[in-house]
């Protein structure tokens, strides 16, 4: 007999209790019964990649859900998200964050956002580097910004079996983060958080720091 949504997310939590990590259960192409299932479970943070899906979603699931956005963005749909969105994971661009503040403040609204990281040997994964991270961060722009608050780093690692590989991706993208705090974020204790780790390497991403982990197959199951 195949487990069950709940099954699978109380086994999650279990494997994450005692760490510094949490779930956000990946609910995206799965429709609104499955995210009640896993809702029922216990389950509040929900991962979406797509904007008109989670603004189609939201309306169907009690209000106390965590909306992450982890697919990447572009700025004409950031208007979609910005009434009811919790945190913007797939931050990669200066246009992106004003845009974000400028929705956010129309609805007087902070919105979360993480900045995201290229740490993957695939050039298909996206993300920033360093140099550019911190080239946003100094800028006089960035300053202004009042409705978007970053609260952290989010890194997609390689598709691979090998774990040392894995580890050092990890192990990167904490010392992004370790950096950024240091340098731009010492007085900003909402500057918390570290997303990475799925469905097959989260154990691995909790080893090496993680405190957010993006998991939908492992809880659904993989679709056909």
């Amino acid at each position: 007999m195949t487990s069950s949504i709940a099954d699978n997310i109380h086994r999650i939590n279990a494997e994450l209790a005692g760490t510094a990590a949490r779930l956000c259960v990946v609910t995206k192409t799965h429709p609104v019964e499955l995210l009640q299932e896993a809702y029922a479970a216990g389950a509040r943070c929900f991962g979406e990649n797509r904007p008109q899906e989670m603004a189609a979603k939201q309306p169907q699931l009690p209000t106390d859900v965590e909306w992450h956005l982890i697919g990447q963005l572009q700025t004409n749909k950031v208007k979609l998200l910005a009434p009811f969105v919790h945190t913007i994971q797939s931050i990669d661009s200066l246009k992106l964050l004003r845009e974000i503040d400028k929705r956010a403040a129309e609805g007087n609204r902070v919105i979360n956002g993480l900045l995201q990281f290229h740490i993957a040997a695939e050039e298909t994964k996206s993300g920033l580097s360093l140099a550019e991270a911190e080239e946003m961060l100094a800028s006089e722009e960035y300053q202004q910004f009042r409705n978007v608050r970053l609260t952290g780093v989010m890194g997609v690692a390689t598709f691979t079996p090998d774990e040392h590989q894995l580890r050092q991706e990890f192990q990167t993208l904490h010392g992004y983060f370790d950096h950024l705090k240091a340098t731009y974020f010492t007085d900003a204790p909402a500057f918390c958080d570290i997303s990475m780790g799925m469905s097959g390497d989260y154990a691995l991403a909790v080893a090496e720091g993680s405190t957010l982990v993006r998991v939908g197959s492992a809880i659904f199951g993989r679709r056909g």
